[in-house]
């Protein structure tokens, strides 16, 4: 059953949190996210906490959207350091941009289950 897009309201589409999933369960997402120099994913909303992990790349930016909740709250452009990896809180709303000379590629595991405390 197809669902419905979400539309800003200044009319833009929300898209996927990265270019494509590669195994998915009840309990987690894993997205794969490869990006030409100069290439952005859609914008997207993450709904769900994640930790990221950079694979390969030099420069990428979180373009934030004005609002968003999360970890960041600002556009930003970091260094890439393949191997690094970070936690990142729900509630982002950005698009990614590779920024940098070199292809991007990076993973995200969203975790699905609710924080402690929180209701299923």
């Amino acid at each position: 059953m197809a669902t419905t897009p979400e539309i800003t309201s200044d009319g833009r589409e929300v898209g996927p949190v990265a270019t494509g999933v590669l195994f998915e369960n009840d309990r987690v997402r894993i997205w794969d996210m490869s990006l030409a120099p100069g290439e952005a994913t859609a914008l997207h909303r993450h709904a769900l906490d994640y930790v990221q992990i950079e694979l390969e790349g030099d420069k990428i930016s979180g373009l934030i959207e004005e609002g968003a909740g999360g970890t960041y709250r600002q556009t930003f452009e970091m260094d890439v350091t393949p191997g690094q990896w970070f936690w990142v809180d729900r509630g982002g709303f950005e698009t990614a941009k590779n920024t940098g000379e070199k292809p991007y590629r990076g993973i995200l595991i969203e975790l699905k289950e609710p924080r402690l405390g929180e209701r299923a």
